[in-house]
């Protein structure tokens, strides 16, 4: 990215007074100017004027190259402020860690559940055979979706610590897996012992209340799971693009910098040159100015005691 800059033309040269250029007829000015009723400014002002003619085109291209370090340094700025958010950007992201998650033990675990599941569905429906043997299927899935999906809630409360167990709760989360074991175990009373029944009824009890909310609840389990296996797949796909686009982007960034520094170091030369020829002629000014003050101050302070013949005989042999 380059600019163009507009040639600064200099100005014509003034041509420079001869008692200017002078020191010796400066010093015979000085020396006039003292023994008359003139005062110093009058021609001091003057050289004031001369030099800042001619340092007029100096001071105009010392301006414009600053205004153009100016410019470039605000460039260079830029992109550092740019290339210093990328890194950010970059060290935010790989700084991220992959979630946590137990996807293949709630896997697991949903399947086991579902085999549990299944296996009571076929305990429940023998239990209930010999007491209803027409539509046995029908009435065992009745029984056993009551006793297993009984949950009003979205999770178990024997699945969620951080919930505060009401007796509402309880009563939504037991009712329908007692009953229905309950029934079962009458059922069963029909066709078994008193104890073969009671365990069959306390045995389907547990599978209800746990195995069925154990089932919902890895469902919910599972979706937590699955989102955050999402998001950390998402995580290390934007890591390897982010990489790739920070390089480029970080490679354009800094070879904009180095070619504003190049056009900066280009300038800083006749930045330095314009400005050392400014100073020379400024210090030339001094000098003659305070040359011409010198004698001025020495002719003003012998005035007073020389007779009007002797300022003219001392005139006279000054030049004109």
């Amino acid at each position: 990215m380059t600019f163009d800059e507009p040639a600064i033309l200099p100005s014509a040269p003034e041509p420079i007074p001869a008692w200017l250029a002078d020191e010796r007829l400066l010093r015979d000015e000085g020396v006039l100017f003292g023994l008359s009723d003139a005062r110093a400014e009058e021609k001091t002002a003057v050289i004031r004027t001369f030099f800042a003619n001619q340092t007029a085109g100096l001071e105009r291209q010392i301006e414009h190259h600053n205004e153009k370090i100016g410019e470039l340094n605000l460039f260079i700025g830029q992109r550092e402020n740019e290339l210093g958010e990328l890194e950010h950007r970059r060290t935010t992201l790989l700084a991220r860690q992959p979630a946590d998650h137990q996807l293949p033990r709630t896997v697991v675990g949903l399947l086991l559940a579902l085999g549990m599941g299944i296996s009571n569905y076929f305990l429940i429906e023998t239990a209930l055979r010999p007491a209803y043997p027409v539509n046995t299927p029908l009435i065992a899935t009745g029984v056993f979706l009551a006793g297993m999906f009984g949950l009003f809630n979205r999770t178990s409360l024997f699945h969620d610590p951080d919930s505060r167990p009401s007796v509402r709760r309880m009563i939504e989360e037991v009712a329908l897996p007692v009953v229905s074991a309950g029934f079962v175990w009458v059922m069963s009373l029909q066709s078994q012992s008193v104890g073969m029944a009671s365990a069959l009824g306390l045995f389907v009890l547990g599978l209800f209340l746990f195995g069925g909310k154990l089932l919902l609840g890895l469902l919910t389990v599972l979706r937590n799971d699955l989102q955050a296996n999402a998001n950390n797949r998402q995580l290390s796909q934007d890591q390897r693009i982010l990489v790739i686009q920070y390089d480029a982007q970080a490679a354009e960034l800094r070879r904009d910098i180095d070619t504003f520094r190049t056009q900066k170091w280009q300038i800083l030369p006749e930045l330095s040159r314009a400005e050392a020829d400014r100073d020379r002629l400024n210090t030339r000014r001094d000098m003659l100015i305070r040359l011409f003050e010198s004698e001025f101050n020495l002719a003003r302070s012998i005035r007073d005691r020389l007779s009007d013949t002797q300022r003219r005989v001392i005139s006279g042999h000054l030049p004109a």
